[in-house]
């Protein structure tokens, strides 16, 4: 899961709005959850590859390599 999240606004008529949080809430989903999960979809289905989190460094054990 992603450990920084963003807002993203989305304009919607509320009588689709309303529609798909009952059918959200009807399947135990938060709209944002469906909406995540949309956009997963979108980006695989195009071939778009992200980073989900941000690579730390290796760990150092303080050895010193023979050369």
């Amino acid at each position: 899961m992603e450990s920084k999240t963003a807002r993203l606004t989305v304009l919607i008529d509320p009588v689709k709005k309303k529609a798909f949080e009952t059918l959200c809430a009807s399947q135990d989903l938060t709209p944002s959850q469906v909406v995540r999960q949309l956009i997963r979809d979108y980006l695989q289905h195009h071939g778009v590859e992200y980073a989900t989190k941000a690579r730390a460094p290796a760990a150092s054990t303080g050895r010193k390599r023979a050369g």
